[in-house]
C-alpha cells in the first residue's frame, strides 16, 4: 500500500505538471484556433532560462520567477501573436502546422546556440532540503505539493476566467468570428495577444517545474509535450475540465508504469513512450470529427505538371547527380550524396499531403523501417532488398493508416506524432525477438547496424559516387510515378478529397479506400529512401529517423511546395547542400545555421504553394526562347567540359552554374518584351497590307475591321440605322 500511494503521488505531480502545459495549449487553440507544436518548446526555453538565472548567475528564486513569468514568457507570447501567429488567420492546417513546427525548430536550435548541448545542468527542486511533508503511510516533497496546488490553482483560475470575465469571453467570441466579436466592442488582435501571453506563461511554468525530474536537454525537453497532447485530447482541445482529467490518467500511467512495470527488457521502453501511446488510442477511441467540407476556395496553386516537363525534371536530376560525381570530392560526395535519399523520403509526402490533403509526421519512421529492411535482408548488397524496403514499409503503412484513417487535419497529425515517438522511444530499442516462433526480428543490434552496400550486374557500388548517381536516378523514377499518379484517376480523385471530403462522400467515393491506398504508396516511397539513405550511411542507428529529424523533413516540403516534386528535392538540398554549404562560406557564422530550417518555414510557411512555384515562374521565358535554352545549354556543358578538365576549380564551376541560367533567363525575358513591343509598334503604325491577304500574310487585329469597316462602308451605315431609330 505504502508502494501504490508513493507512486500515486508521483504520478499526481506529473499530472500536474501535464495540466499546467495542456490547459495552454487548450487556451491558446480555444481562442486563437491554432494548434501550436511549439507549445512545449516555449517551456524548455524557460527551463533553460531560470537554469541560467538560478543557478548559474545565483539570483533569488523569486526574482528568477518574476523575470520568467512576469516579463519574458508573456512578451515572449505576445511577439509570437504579433510576428507569426496574425499573419496564419484563415490559412489550411498544413500551413498553420508548418509555422508552429519551424518554431518548434527555430527554438529548439536558439536553445542549442545559447546552451551548449552534451554540457550538464543540474537543477534542484523548490524547498529541496526541508523535510518532506507526511501524508499517512507516504510522504509527499515540498516540489511535488508545490506542483499539485499550482496545477489546481491554474485550472480554477482559467475555468472562471473564460466563462465568468469580459476578456474570458472575448478571448472565446474572437476564435469563432473575430468580425462579429469586432462589432460588438471587443478587440480581436489584443485578445488574441493575452491568449498568447498567458499560454506561454503557463508553458514556462510547466517547463520549470518539469526540468528537475528530467535532463536539460532542448529537443527531450520540447518533445514532452506529447504527453500534455494526450491530455489536451481528451478534452478535444476544447474543455479544460476533461483536459485536467486526461493529465490525471497520463501521469498516474507514468506513476505505476514506473512503479510495477516489471524488469523486462523488453518493456523498458514502453514506460517512456506511454504518453504517446495513450495519445494514439485517445485520438482512436474519441469521436470522429466531421468530415471536412471547404468553405473557401484555397490560393494553393499547383499546375498540372506536363509530359514534356517531367521527363526534363528527371533528366535534369540525374545529370545533376553525375555532376556531383564527377567534380565533388570523396568527403564532399558523402555530404552532398544524402540529397537524394532524403528528397525521396521528402516526395513520399507529395502524393499524401499535397494531393490528398492526409497530413502525417511520421515519414522518416517509414525510411527507418525501409533501412532496417535493407540492414537486415540486404546481405551482400542484394538490390532485391530495395524491393523488400518498399513492400514492408507500405504494409506497415497501411496497417498504421487502418485505426488512423477516422483522424483528419491536426487529429491525424498528432497520431502520426505519436506513431513515429513510439518508434523513436520503444519499438527501435527493442532487442531481439520472436514472432509467434515463425521468425524472429533484431531492429539495431547493439543500438547500430552495418548496411552492405548495393551490388548488381556483377558491380559493387561502395564508393560514394555511384551511390549519388544511384540516388539520383531513384529520385527520377520516383518522381516520374508521384507525376503519373497526378495526372490519372488516383491524383484526380486525392486532388478532389484534399478539396472536400464531405462532397465526396456525398458523391459515392471510397474515402476509406484511397486513404489506405495514398499512405501505403507513401510509406513504400519513404521506405525506398530509407534504405537508399542506409547504404550511404553503412551503418545506421535509431537517432538517424528520430521525430525532430522527420519534422525538418516534413517542414522544408512544405516550405518548398508540397504539391510539386521540385519542393521535396528542395527539402533535400535544403538539408544536405545549402547548410553545408554555409557552414563552409561563411565558417563564423556555423553555430547559427541550426537556426536556418525554423526560420525558413516560418518566413515561407504562409505561401501554400512554397518556393519553387516562384523559381518556376522566374525561369519561365526560357521555355518560350528555343535559342537561349540551346546556348544556355552549350554555355553549362562548355563549363562543365572546363570542370572536368581541371581548368576552374568548383567555386567558379558553382558560381557558373548559377550565372549562366540566370543570364540566359534575362536574356529571354528581354527577347520576349522586345517581340512584343515590336509587334504592338507594328499593331499600331499604318499598314499597306492589300485586305485580301490579311489573315494570310499575318493575323487580323482590331485596326484591321477598321479599316475594313471603313472600305465597306459598314461604319457610316450603322450609323445611320441607329440615328433612324433614335438611338443615341
Amino acid at each position: 500500500m505504502d508502494k501504490f500511494l508513493t507512486f500515486t503521488i508521483v504520478g499526481l505531480s506529473l499530472a500536474a505538471i501535464y495540466a499546467v502545459i495542456a490547459s495552454g495549449l487548450v487556451l491558446t487553440y480555444t481562442t486563437t484556433g491554432i494548434f501550436t507544436f511549439a507549445h512545449g518548446a516555449a517551456g524548455m526555453l524557460a527551463a533553460f532560462a531560470y537554469w541560467q538565472l538560478r543557478f548559474d548567475w545565483g539570483w533569488p528564486v523569486p526574482v528568477c520567477l518574476v523575470v520568467i513569468l512576469g516579463m519574458m514568457a508573456p512578451l515572449f507570447g505576445m511577439l509570437l501573436e504579433v510576428v507569426v501567429m496574425r499573419g496564419l488567420r484563415g490559412t489550411t492546417d498544413t500551413v498553420k502546422l508548418v509555422v508552429s513546427i519551424s518554431l518548434l525548430l527555430f527554438m529548439i536550435g536558439l536553445a542549442q546556440l545559447i546552451w551548449a548541448p552534451g554540457v550538464s545542468r543540474p537543477m534542484s527542486k523548490f524547498f529541496a532540503s526541508s523535510p518532506t511533508i507526511h501524508l499517512g503511510p507516504t510522504t509527499i516533497t515540498w516540489h511535488q505539493a508545490i506542483t499539485i496546488g499550482v496545477a489546481i490553482v491554474v485550472g480554477i483560475a482559467l475555468r472562471f476566467g473564460l466563462t465568468r470575465f469580459r476578456v474570458g469571453l472575448a478571448m472565446r467570441a474572437a476564435v469563432d468570428d473575430p468580425s462579429l466579436s469586432a462589432l460588438n466592442g471587443a478587440r480581436p488582435n489584443r485578445v488574441s495577444m493575452v491568449a498568447w501571453a498567458l499560454g506561454t506563461v503557463l508553458a514556462a511554468i510547466g517547463g520549470i517545474l518539469i526540468a528537475p525530474n528530467v535532463t536539460l536537454d532542448a529537443p527531450s525537453l520540447s518533445l514532452l509535450i506529447v504527453s500534455a497532447y494526450a491530455a489536451a485530447i481528451f478534452g478535444r482541445l476544447r474543455s479544460l475540465p476533461l483536459t485536467l482529467l486526461g493529465a490525471i490518467v497520463v501521469g498516474l500511467t507514468d506513476g505505476y508504469l514506473t512503479g510495477y512495470l516489471p524488469q523486462n527488457q523488453y518493456l523498458i521502453g514502453l514506460r517512456i513512450a506511454s504518453p504517446a501511446v495513450l495519445l494514439f488510442l485517445v485520438l482512436l477511441v474519441l469521436p470522429n470529427p466531421r468530415l471536412r467540407g471547404r468553405m473557401t476556395r484555397s490560393r494553393e496553386f499547383f499546375p498540372m505538371p506536363s509530359v514534356r516537363g517531367a521527363l526534363t525534371f528527371a533528366g535534369v536530376v540525374v545529370l545533376g547527380g553525375v555532376v556531383l560525381m564527377t567534380t565533388l570530392s570523396t568527403p564532399d560526395q558523402l555530404t552532398y550524396g544524402r540529397i537524394f535519399p532524403i528528397g525521396i523520403v521528402a516526395l513520399s509526402l507529395v502524393p499524401l499531403v499535397g494531393f490528398g490533403g492526409q497530413i502525417s509526421l511520421c515519414q522518416l519512421s517509414f525510411a527507418g523501417i525501409g533501412g532496417l529492411v535493407m540492414a537486415h535482408l540486404g546481405h551482400g548488397g542484394d538490390p532485391l532488398a530495395l524491393v523488400w524496403a518498399v513492400l514492408i514499409a507500405a504494409a506497415v503503412g497501411a496497417l498504421i493508416a487502418l485505426p488512423a484513417l477516422r483522424l483528419s487535419g491536426i487529429y491525424l497529425a498528432l497520431g502520426t506524432a505519436a506513431f513515429a515517438t513510439i518508434l523513436d522511444r520503444w519499438i527501435f530499442t527493442l532487442p531481439k525477438f520472436a514472432v509467434f516462433g515463425w521468425f524472429t526480428v533484431d531492429l539495431f543490434t547493439q543500438g547500430s547496424i552495418g548496411v552492405d552496400p548495393l551490388r548488381a550486374f556483377g558491380t559493387k557500388f561502395d564508393d560514394p559516387g555511384s551511390q549519388i548517381v544511384i540516388g539520383a536516378v531513384a529520385f527520377a523514377l520516383v518522381s516520374l510515378f508521384v507525376i503519373a499518379i497526378r495526372r490519372g484517376r488516383l491524383g484526380r480523385r486525392l486532388i478532389a478529397m484534399k478539396d472536400s471530403e464531405a462532397a465526396c462522400a456525398t458523391l459515392g467515393m471510397n474515402l476509406l479506400g484511397t486513404k489506405l491506398l495514398v499512405f501505403a504508396i507513401s510509406a513504400g516511397v519513404a521506405g525506398l529512401g530509407g534504405a537508399l539513405y542506409a547504404t550511404q550511411l553503412t551503418t545506421i542507428q535509431a537517432g538517424n529517423f528520430d521525430l525532430v529529424s522527420s519534422l525538418q523533413v516534413f517542414a522544408l516540403a512544405v516550405v518548398g511546395g508540397i504539391g510539386a516534386v521540385g519542393g521535396a528535392l528542395f527539402a533535400g538540398i535544403s538539408l544536405y547542400a545549402v547548410l553545408p554549404l554555409i557552414g563552409v562560406l561563411f565558417p563564423s557564422i556555423v553555430q547559427w545555421v541550426g537556426l536556418l530550417p525554423g526560420a525558413t518555414g516560418i518566413g515561407l510557411g504562409r505561401d501554400p504553394n512554397g518556393a519553387v512555384h516562384p523559381m518556376r515562374e522566374g525561369f519561365a521565358p526560357l521555355a518560350g526562347s528555343p535559342s537561349s535554352l540551346l546556348v544556355m545549354a552549350l554555355a553549362l556543358a562548355a563549363l562543365y567540359g572546363l570542370r572536368l578538365a581541371d581548368a576552374i576549380d568548383n567555386w567558379t564551376f558553382v558560381i557558373g552554374l548559377f550565372v549562366i541560367p540566370l543570364i540566359a533567363t534575362a536574356v529571354a525575358t528581354l527577347s520576349a518584351a522586345t517581340r512584343q513591343r515590336v509587334l504592338a509598334q507594328l499593331e499600331s503604325s499604318p499598314d499597306r497590307t492589300p485586305l485580301e491577304w490579311i489573315g494570310i500574310d499575318r493575323p487580323w487585329t482590331d485596326a484591321d475591321v477598321e479599316r475594313l469597316d471603313r472600305e465597306l462602308g459598314t461604319t457610316s451605315v450603322l450609323a445611320s440605322e441607329l440615328e433612324l431609330h433614335g438611338t443615341p
